[in-house]
């Protein structure tokens, strides 16, 4: 008997069951590939996304509020030249704390390291725990104004009755537009889930 005569026979002796069985390995197996494929493309997806998500951020002037903003050393020459008027704003969401800057508005020179403090009072029976969020106006301002310390970088927990002062050093950029007279600086405290 020749070869072809021989895979004649075996598939003519092979049960139906049998047949879909193989058939469903061979769908399982493609099944398996396309599967493959598609978890590399989404870990592919969601790692070129970081960086797209840092460029995002980056033009909406908003950043990771978590960490201490960078600074080149040849940020820090101070411009004398030039005063930007700095407007604090205090706000407080779903908490039962009062919150204020000391200093509500400062006049400060691109380059010259500057030093704030808002002070915060748990108005409360109990412990509550807060997280203030920044955000500027105008919003591009956010990208030449440089936190270098910030309550806003940790979760705060206050005690009952408690008040606490918290600093905020910053620096504005003095590659900042002539034209940036004025930045808003607005922290409003929220709730931290689970803690309040």
């Amino acid at each position: 008997m020749t070869a072809q005569s021989d895979t004649e026979m075996s598939a003519q002796s092979a049960s139906p069951a049998e047949a879909r069985l193989a058939e469903q390995r061979r769908s399982n197996n493609t099944l398996l590939k396309k599967l493959g494929v598609i978890v590399v493309a989404m870990f592919g997806f969601g790692y070129a996304l970081v960086p797209f998500y840092d460029k995002i951020c980056e033009a909406a002037g908003l950043r990771n509020i978590a960490q201490a903003d960078v600074l080149a050393p040849a940020n820090t020459q101070v411009d004398a030249t030039r005063a930007v008027r700095i407007e604090f704003d205090s706000n407080v969401r779903d908490l039962a704390w009062s919150f204020r800057a000391m200093e509500p508005v400062v006049n400060v020179h691109p380059g010259e390291v500057r030093q704030v403090e808002f002070e915060v009072v748990n108005a409360t029976g109990h412990a509550l725990t807060g997280q203030a969020i920044p955000s500027y106006g105008p919003a591009y301002a956010g990208q030449y104004f440089k936190k270098m310390e910030c309550f806003c970088f940790a979760q705060q927990t206050l005690a009952a009755g408690e008040t606490r002062r918290m600093p905020v050093v910053f620096v504005v950029d003095p590659h900042a537009p002539a034209d940036l007279a004025t930045i808003t600086l607005s922290y409003t405290f929220f709730p931290i889930e689970g803690k309040s």
